[in-house]
């Protein structure tokens, strides 16, 4: 097992978050994440497993730490999220980024919104006036100020996790807090 790291969360986890799971849950899993990320991509359907399996013993939340300097269309898909989010469809559009990662320009990100029966004009509004840039923004600088320096990165109950993020490792580093 890897030892607890010293970073913690800056940002507690409220109301201004993507959520999934109960408040009460005994383990927060937050991650900081980039849509064209590669290995965010293959930490996605690890995350779903894993709240398969702790079930209602896990709260999820996702924040976005856009990579620029290596990603072109990141912080685009992180607008696009948040102008979903607003709609009230932020995990659909989560889902449908990570499923089409190689897809991320904007004509790609209102095409998902239309499918996803969000209202695709305002999401295209939305990212063309960077509406949801600020919020992004304020993800990724939480982050910095919480340790992260690369994605995906998860914090465990306010405790960043620095050891592998496959499905093994991390269902021990949340039944370890969870007890």
């Amino acid at each position: 097992m890897t030892a607890p790291s010293s970073a913690r969360l800056t940002l507690p986890v409220t109301d201004r978050d993507h959520i999934q799971g109960s408040p009460e849950a005994a383990v927060t899993l937050v991650e900081y994440g980039d849509y064209e990320c590669p290995h965010c991509g293959r930490a996605y359907p690890i995350v779903e497993a894993l709240r398969q399996n702790l079930g209602d013993r896990l709260r999820f939340v996702f924040r976005n730490f856009p990579l620029t300097q290596v990603h072109a269309h990141a912080e685009m898909a992180a607008e696009a999220a948040e102008a979903a989010g607003a709609q009230g469809r932020f995990w659909e559009m989560h889902h449908a980024l990570f499923t089409h990662q190689n897809a991320l320009d904007s004509a790609h990100l209102v095409q998902y919104a239309g499918r996803l029966r969000i209202n695709a004009a305002q999401l295209g509004e939305a990212l063309a006036a960077h509406t949801f840039r600020e919020r992004v923004r304020e993800d990724f600088m939480s982050g910095v100020r919480s340790g992260v320096n690369g994605t995906p990165t998860f914090f465990i109950n306010g405790r960043r996790h620095d050891g592998p993020f496959d499905l093994e490792a991390l269902t021990e580093a949340a039944e370890g807090v969870a007890g």
